[in-house]
């Protein structure tokens, strides 16, 4: 399961970041790891991006990089 199969309101957490190097290392620097929790927020009226929010931040991803982190539902 990746991010952009949650709805709004539900957490994950981090399973694994996949995709090119570029975005496995932004992500790794703003705190995206393995275990940590990620709440969906809001979708943009087109679904694109997807608004998230880990380690106290709201961060837009593009639905295509989403793709990329798998995660493990838990609410």
């Amino acid at each position: 399961m990746c991010i952009c199969d949650l709805k709004i309101g539900e957490i994950g957490t981090v399973m694994s970041i996949c995709g090119d190097d570029k975005l496995t290392k932004r992500l790794l620097a703003l705190g995206c790891v393995e275990g940590t929790e990620v709440f969906v927020k809001r979708f943009a009226p087109l679904g694109d991006p997807i608004v998230i929010n880990f380690r106290g931040f709201d961060m837009a991803i593009r639905k295509t990089d989403a793709k990329n982190i798998y995660i493990n539902n838990l609410i």
